[in-house]
């Protein structure tokens, strides 16, 4: 941050925070080369499973266009500086925009809370539109989008009591019945139970006028505050109960599922007035893979699972021909093996367990089986001040993903045909190859470096009308988030 004695009290409260309880999963490595510019094809491992059932967009419908940075200072709380949270994209901001090919905006999440006082109004919200973004491996040749709407604290006075690394996610939905809104989903990183998780407020960001707080059901709420993203009409109408909004959450640790999380759900009233506080909204269960909680084996998960994974934000993809593909990204764990504790100053292929944890393995090999008797020996004491890293999941590699659905799967999770269990990517895409991967250097104690960096992916949004795909790589530009941005082809 700008101030430093300000970035210190905020990265050493959040350390300590994080300490005090289990570790947050952070970004990636050292950069590699970007390809050529806008026709640079994603790359693909496609999944072992059965072949897509219906007319799915494939990993090389998307093509890499370049990134552009966000604006501001960085002394929090209104900054994006640890920030990056959330993300949503406005169709109807910066009509102007149109002209250079990349119209209306983003609304993006600033600077985190931190608990105990230290930031305890951040998460705001600011408007930002959308530049042309550049293919650089250096930062500066970037754009710098330009702030429409600033900085504004749009949930003060709501989810006061989730403040410890909060997980969120927004979606701005115009829709005919309720106007424009930005729908949110709050949590925190350990959940505590029943505290509502949902609302929405104006985007006009200086009159918010929130409403809410609702539950989604009675979900786990380790599975539905992470993140959010819009379904297509006809889709929902036919399969979700008219429910146009998705929401879910997959953090480390597979509290809340083994993979990613989404329920379909509509908080408003038939005449488009909000669901009163408090309120248990109907939801459509769309994918849900077993908890953590639940068993200590690894079972009904997601292909490849291991407990450090994240996926930080989501979208449904369509085109102009039909096609579709329900999309997640995030940090997954991809390691030989994987532990619970802390990095190993030897080398991100040894093990580092806290020693001190029993009630749960806290060591697998990648093909789910515990570890060797000698790994769970631990390497580090955190009282005696010998460890180089925070507590946490952590894994011998880390990798940015997309991993891409079959929505017809999760139509038939839907409708009782399928086990919300059941449905498996078709496709991952590892898009590391475009990332700067560069954090400052005094946060590298959580979010790692080389093949142990965490937290390389925060949230995405799509442009339906315009086929843009717009992701948020996590420290990408400092403190700050990098916009990267993929244009789907039409057919």
């Amino acid at each position: 941050m700008k101030h430093r004695t300000s970035a210190v009290l905020s990265i050493l409260t959040l350390f300590l925070s994080v300490i005090a309880c289990m570790g947050q999963t952070p970004p990636s490595a050292e950069p590699t080369p970007v390809g050529p510019a806008s026709v640079t094809p994603a790359v693909a491992r496609t999944q072992p499973n059965p072949p897509p059932s219906g007319d799915v967009i494939n990993p090389e419908d998307l093509a890499y266009l370049g990134a552009f940075r966000l604006p501001g200072g960085e002394d929090p709380p209104r900054t994006f500086a640890y920030g990056g949270n959330a993300m949503t994209f406005n169709p109807d901001g910066d009509p102007a925009g149109a002209a250079d090919g990349y119209p209306g905006s983003l609304f993006v999440m600033g600077h985190d809370r931190i608990a105990y006082g230290a930031v305890p109004d951040g998460n705001q919200l600011a408007e930002v539109d959308i530049p042309v973004p550049v293919v650089s491996r250096n930062i500066e040749d970037l754009n710098t989008a330009e702030f429409i709407q600033d900085f504004a604290d749009v949930t003060k006075g709501y989810f006061t009591d989730l403040e410890e690394i909060p997980k969120v996610g927004l979606q701005y939905l115009n829709h005919p019945e309720t106007g424009p809104r930005i729908h949110i989903a709050w949590g925190q990183h350990l959940q505590p139970p029943d505290v509502p998780s949902h609302g929405w407020f104006n985007s006009t960001l200086s009159n918010p006028d929130f409403q809410g707080t609702w539950f989604i059901g009675n979900q786990n709420l380790y599975s539905v505050n992470g993140y959010m993203f819009e379904i297509p009409v006809e889709w929902a109408e036919a399969y979700a109960g008219g429910r146009p909004l998705a929401t879910g959450r997959m953090r480390d640790g597979g509290q809340g599922g083994m993979g990613p999380a989404l329920f379909a759900y509509r908080p408003w009233l038939a005449d488009g007035s909000p669901s009163p506080a408090g309120t248990r909204l109907e939801e459509t269960t769309l994918l849900l893979y077993e908890n953590a909680d639940s068993t200590e084996e690894i079972v009904r998960s997601l292909n490849g699972y291991q407990h450090p994974d994240e996926w930080g934000g989501g979208a449904w993809l369509t085109n102009s021909s039909g096609k579709q593909a329900v999309l997640f990204a995030g940090t997954k764990s991809n390691g030989t093996k994987y532990w619970y504790g802390y990095a190993n100053p030897q080398g991100p292929q040894y093990v580092c367990v806290d020693a001190a944890i029993t009630d749960f393995p806290t060591c697998r090999n990648a093909d789910g089986n515990l570890c060797p008797q000698e790994d769970f020996a631990g390497c580090c004491n955190a009282e005696e001040g010998t460890c180089i890293s925070n507590r946490g999941w952590w894994t011998t590699r880390f990798d940015a993903e997309f991993i891409l659905y079959d929505p017809a799967d999760l139509a038939k999770v839907a409708t009782g045909q399928l086990e919300p269990w059941q449905p498996q990517p078709y496709a991952v895409i590892d898009i590391d190859e475009y990332l700067y991967l560069a954090p400052p250097e005094w946060d590298l104690v959580e979010v790692g470096q080389g093949d142990q960096r965490r937290a390389r992916i925060g949230d995405v949004s799509f442009d339906r009308t315009s086929g843009l795909l717009y992701v948020l790589e996590l420290y990408g530009d400092g403190a700050k988030p990098i916009v990267h941005v993929w244009r789907l082809k039409a057919d």
